[in-house]
């Protein structure tokens, strides 16, 4: 993208481009942004979008404050009210939620990335996983990323020191569930999102520091799994997804843990039967049966507290990923208490030979996936439910 330069970026990091040709690539992809369904048919969120864009790649970054936006952009006088006048605050939230739309469809994933982060009206602008004609310099810094683990580096530990308790050897069920993804000597790639990557997109109000977070359930599943690949004497390696590419699904097993906020999740799932689908304005969530598209009882309203939650559903799967030719496993849950429960199902002798006494014959070796649901009461799971399941 830089004649004569190599731009030098971290996946985690936003990239600042040093060349009129970085410049230009990011006005480029604010046009394919614009010109999309989702930003051409809004009054208000194009315009705002792109003076944002637009003085932030000329370096004048000092103004874009609310009330000087709700001026220069919407024509508001200079001392208007911003409480009674909301304008700016909404339509930037509408912003991110079209943004977040926008790299949730396929085919928008080789694309430099434009984010508003929560708080801010200072667009950020990172690098895709994969740019066409070029290999970008990329620097993943894994050490930062645990050092934002937060609160949850300490409940992962907690659950780190219990699950290596664990024997050694599983039982029979288990062992051959597992036996597909352990198989051979490859590393296996345990891949994770940050914590409500959809919902803190869409809060005007977070700190935007908190989408590089990972949320204690999603840890606790993390441990749960690391630990039951260290028992079999496998290597393993934890990776967030931003900072995994096509290419790492490609050169080893994997386990994916989250949904909304796990993109390798979403394209993974997606060719499946059971799928996950949202309508991010409504705050509807659910999981699709694509052989009952009309069943809708497998659904959240995220818009509530958590804490208000008395049901969540998840996805788990295990099955050869035609687009990696590598074995893949799922643990995602609509809300974070079914990530819970899909890791304690994956990682449950019980769950796994009562999955086996009523499958297939030469279940072991087949595709699998299921819906399962758990039961949450004052904020602590009941045990894994199977809904449905699917071999193949």
């Amino acid at each position: 993208m830089s004649q004569g330069k190599t731009e030098r970026v971290s996946l985690l990091d936003t990239w600042s481009p040093e060349t009129d040709a970085g410049r230009r690539a990011i006005q480029e992809q604010l046009e394919r942004l614009l010109a999309n369904a989702r930003f051409r048919n809004s009054k208000r969120c194009p315009s705002l979008l792109r003076y944002l864009v637009e003085n932030t790649l000329d370096g004048r970054t000092e103004h874009l404050r609310e009330r000087s936006l709700g001026s220069d952009v919407f024509g508001r006088p200079r001392d208007y009210d911003t409480n009674t006048d909301p304008i700016v605050r909404a339509t930037a939230g509408d912003i991110r939620k079209r943004i977040a739309q926008y790299y949730h469809e396929p085919g928008h994933e080789n694309e430099i990335r434009i984010d508003l982060p929560p708080g801010s009206y200072v667009p950020e602008f990172r690098l895709p996983p994969v740019n066409p004609g070029e290999v970008a310099v990329r620097t993943v810094r894994l050490s930062r990323w645990w050092k934002r683990l937060g609160l949850a580096a300490a409940g992962l530990m907690a659950v780190m020191a219990a699950v290596l308790l664990w024997p050694t050897i599983f039982g029979s069920a288990l062992s051959r569930f597992w036996a597909p993804v352990l198989e051979g000597s490859n590393t296996v790639l345990i891949c994770v999102g940050p914590a409500d990557k959809l919902r803190v997109a869409a809060d005007a109000d977070a700190d935007p520091l908190f989408i590089h977070d990972i949320a204690l359930q999603d840890a606790t599943t993390l441990a749960r799994v690391a630990s039951l690949i260290h028992s079999d004497g496998r290597a393993f390696r934890i990776q967030g997804d931003d900072a995994t590419s096509l290419a790492d699904l490609r050169a080893s097993p994997v386990v994916l843990i989250g949904a909304f906020n796990n993109v390798w999740t979403l394209r993974s799932a997606a060719p499946l039967r059971f799928t996950f689908e949202m309508e991010v304005p409504n705050n509807r969530y659910w999981i699709r049966d694509r052989k009952n598209p009309a069943r809708k009882d497998w659904e959240l309203d995220m818009g509530l507290p958590y804490t208000k939650l008395t049901e969540d559903y998840a996805i788990v799967a295990r099955f050869l990923n035609p687009a990696t030719k590598r074995m893949t496993i799922i643990a995602g849950g609509i809300g974070q208490y079914g990530t819970v429960a899909a890791g304690e199902f994956l990682t449950s002798e019980d769950s796994i030979r009562d999955l086996a006494a009523h499958a297939p014959a030469d279940w072991e070796h087949k595709n699998f996936e299921a819906v399962i649901a758990t039961r949450i009461t004052n904020g602590r799971i009941g045990p894994p439910r199977t809904l449905a399941t699917y071999f193949w």
